[in-house]
């Protein structure tokens, strides 16, 4: 009894999102949220302070997916205002005008190299509006970004759900290695499938059989070096990979190898120059994320550094501490132990994206008018977002909070009950399960690492091919987390189809956990 009614909340948000007459986000979250926080008080009994540390808790923590989006669609906003975006287009088309090459270039390619610098949804908010730019249609591109934005999540943010998200479990390198290693397989082997099924979303099965050597080619361009790597280091898989594969992925569809023989279209040339500054927002965007987020550099380490220059008490709420990097840090939330952090120039939201943004407007010597253009636009394309987000954060740490009680725990160990000595075909559907509560790789590791962990040694299986399932869940979750699915219908200007995505993109994501299963069978 006690986990269908921790299962209820969830149940009754998808039929909200996903009925006939479905309920937009931003309504359907506060409501489940709501129920959620009632359930936890009057039927699992958990203390009324806690629950409302809680709630603080998630309405700070929503900020860092909320900032993300509205600098992503500033960006773009402020490419579009400055008419950079449409030389982008013109550059684009000039490389080629196949439909497939160009979903394959920015859907696949670039927003692989996007999310190994930094994750965090950046991904599809990026190649999302480049590809609609180029023509094509919203609701499609979503669900092809959400998709395709799976295989390198496991090392995303230069491999923070393995080194961070796993490695809260006492493992020895070599052992996270192994893991990565062994996601890196399983993910190439879905590679394989899942961009097919994600093209498949915005063109025919036959344009895509026309074009099938390009698409492989570009595939593989991506995952050789990102598997290769893998078996050697957790940071740099997806970074490494993406870059080899844009760089190939963009020359060969210039080539026109692999490509259908069209009638070649002319193309006005555009100069070097001209480009490179059209792309700025772009090239610099990529640029920050890396000189920020690579350790060796010493960026990472000067912006996420807690150690505080100010504390003022906010009793009895917390007490706050800022860091001279702009740490911001409540601690002991209603004195339940809660705590809550946000860096806020390492959160990729002033740096790169109002950086950058800022940036191109001298470099465009852009008039106030546009600068006021495409800050308005952005804030209009936010209003509802916030409001679904904020519920959103707050739903998700209402169900992982309460220790041996939390409601995400009670749901993995009832999984787990049911498969028994089967588990390792489904343990992926739980690291799944992970991302759809949180939107993230990491946090889904975080979350339900330990229980692998635990079922895997109690059930003798091997730890490693385990562990990596879970990894390989909670990167094929992105493609129905609702935080990431909120984002780029924002930056998209998508309204009230967040339910029909998700009933979309589950399929994929289905047969992602299906793929998982069968190759953990030889991984073992």
């Amino acid at each position: 009894m006690n986990t269908i009614i921790a299962v209820s909340p969830i149940a009754i948000l998808i039929w909200l999102m996903t009925k006939k007459r479905s309920m937009p986000s931003h309504l359907a979250l506060p409501l489940v949220a709501i129920l959620l926080y009632l359930l936890k008080i009057l039927y699992f009994g958990s203390d009324l302070k806690l629950m409302n540390a809680t709630l603080i808790d998630g309405l700070l923590t929503a900020w860092t997916p909320i900032l993300v989006i509205w600098g992503a669609i500033f960006l773009f906003r402020t490419m579009e205002n400055t008419g950079g975006m449409q030389v982008v287009r013109n550059w684009l088309n000039g490389i080629t005008h196949n439909k497939v090459a160009q979903l394959m270039i920015i859907g696949w390619a670039f927003a692989f190299l996007i999310e190994g610098a930094s994750g965090f949804g950046t991904p599809a908010a990026l190649a999302a509006p480049l590809l609609v730019g180029l023509g094509f249609p919203a609701l499609s591109v979503a669900m092809l970004t959400l998709i395709m934005n799976s295989v390198p999540v496991t090392f995303g943010a230069v491999g923070t759900p393995v080194w961070f998200g796993l490695g809260q479990l006492g493992l020895t390198d070599p052992q996270l290695i192994e893991i990565g290693a062994k996601s890196a397989i399983i993910h190439t082997v879905a590679a394989l499938v899942i961009p097919i099924i994600a093209l498949r979303f915005v063109v025919s099965f036959k344009e895509i059989r026309k074009n099938l050597l390009f698409v492989y080619l570009s595939i593989l361009a991506c995952v050789i070096p990102y598997v290769l790597l893998a078996q050697s280091s957790y940071d740099f898989p997806s970074i490494v990979g993406g870059f080899i594969g844009l760089i190939i992925s963009v020359w060969i569809a210039k080539m026109g190898i692999g490509l259908e023989k069209t009638k070649k279209i002319r193309a006005d040339k555009i100069s070097l120059s001209a480009i490179t500054k059209a792309t700025f927002p772009l090239w610099g965007t990529m640029l920050l994320l890396l000189i920020t987020r690579i350790p060796a550099i010493g960026l990472k380490a000067l912006l996420t550094s807690s150690a505080h220059s100010l504390s003022l008490s906010l009793q009895p709420v917390a007490d706050l501490l800022i860091s001279s990097s702009l740490v911001l840090q409540l601690k002991n939330i209603l004195g339940t132990g809660t705590n809550f952090s946000h860096a806020l120039l390492y959160v990729p939201s002033i740096i790169p994206f109002f950086v950058v943004s800022f940036i191109a407007f001298l470099i465009y010597s852009s008039k106030g008018e546009v600068i006021k253009n495409s800050w308005s636009q952005s804030w209009q394309r936010m209003k509802k977002p916030i409001i679904a987000l904020l519920a959103a954060l707050v739903f998700v740490k209402l169900l992982l909070v309460d220790g041996d009680k939390a409601l995400t725990l009670m749901i993995g160990r009832s999984l787990a009950d049911l498969t028994g000595g089967y588990w390792q075909y489904f343990s992926a559907y739980l690291g799944g399960l992970g991302s759809f509560f949180s939107g993230s790789n990491t946090v889904s590791n975080l979350t339900f690492g330990g229980i692998q962990q635990g079922i895997a040694t109690s059930l003798n299986l091997n730890l490693t091919t385990i562990l990596a399932a879970q990894s390989v869940g909670g990167a094929m979750g992105n493609m129905v987390c609702i935080n990431n699915i909120v984002a780029v219908c924002s930056v998209l200007g998508l309204m009230n189809v967040e339910g029909r995505i998700i009933k979309k993109t589950v399929i994929p994501m289905l047969i992602y956990g299906i793929i998982a299963g069968v190759v953990s069978i030889f991984l073992v």
